[in-house]
């Protein structure tokens, strides 16, 4: 893999931080939705090769159960394998504003002790974290009375990183390219801490070109002084986007996981397959289950 293959493993002592060069390649999930159904269907060959053996992020939510249990599992196995875990927090209470996606913690307290076990389940590690998708972008869909808290929490997540996860790259999701204008997210940043995290993430789960979001990332960049990194989802966005966002029709693979590429790292978060939910092309499939039509579809960029 461009840039991360050549990279020797070496000692905490020599690259404490950077859990690129403490790994060799990023982790591909082999309990990915995609890999579950190619397993049950081993004559589906282009799904197998195109999105199942790629590496993606692995989301944690209400459904993971033991959080701790769990993140500390799927670091340990990427770091048995002396490879690079992406992992997205998105269990913030008031999850996608009650849409396709909604959902979350029950409560303030109960998401500070959940993202705090998610800490703790990375530990020393080596790991890549992208905390809670449209949180920040979407603070407007809430309550006025709410929002402070929502800003506390992120603000929480990602100070919880930065004392607890030394191997650990965090970026805080900042939205899309045409979603917040840049100098209203960068203040949004500022707000919950990003300065003491990696920085920012960009375009997680939708469709606009990485020219597009690199554009935008580095006009944040610029509005918060500069420091802060960011990366870019490639999952969907090789055909960028129509102006649509649940699951629309067209579009297709972007480039697989890598450093660099304009950003800090460009990342499949978004499983290539699973729906947005019950619309667009996924009628009838809720958010988060896969599909091989809408895979299949990605590949083909219909």
């Amino acid at each position: 893999m461009p840039g991360l293959a050549a990279e020797p493993r070496l000692s905490v002592g020599v690259a404490a931080g950077n859990p690129v060069q403490l790994t060799n390649g990023f982790y591909v999930d082999p309990n990915s939705n995609p890999a579950a159904y190619v397993k049950q269907h081993p004559g589906a060959t282009e799904i197998k090769t195109k999105i199942a053996q790629k590496a993606g992020g692995r989301w944690f939510g209400n459904w993971s159960g033991d959080i701790k249990a769990a993140v500390t599992s799927y670091t340990k196995a990427a770091d048995s394998a002396n490879k690079l875990p992406i992992l997205v927090a998105y269990n913030i209470p008031g999850r996608d504003c009650g849409g396709h996606s909604g959902g979350g913690a029950g409560s303030p307290a109960a998401y500070r002790d959940w993202i705090a076990k998610f800490a703790d389940g990375i530990g020393n590690r080596p790991a890549v974290v992208v905390i809670e998708p449209d949180a920040l972008a979407q603070l407007d869909c809430m309550p006025e009375n709410q929002r402070q808290v929502r800003l506390d929490l992120l603000k929480y997540a990602a100070n919880q990183f930065a004392n607890k996860n030394p191997n650990t790259w965090a970026y805080m999701d900042g939205g899309n390219y045409n979603w917040i204008e840049a100098g209203e997210m960068a203040r949004r940043l500022r707000l919950v801490d990003v300065g003491k995290i990696r920085g920012f993430a960009l375009n997680t789960s939708n469709y606009y070109t990485t020219q597009q979001s690199v554009s935008k990332g580095n006009a944040i960049k610029s509005a918060l002084g500069g420091g802060s990194q960011f990366v870019v989802d490639t999952s969907r966005n090789g055909n960028g986007s129509n102006g649509e966002w649940c699951n629309p029709a067209g579009r297709k693979l972007g480039v697989p996981s890598q450093v660099g590429g304009g950003a800090d790292l460009l990342l499949w978060l978004k499983v290539p397959g699973d729906s947005d939910g019950d619309c667009g092309t996924g009628k009838g499939i809720p958010a988060g289950t896969f599909s091989p039509t809408l895979a299949t579809r990605l590949i083909s960029g219909t």
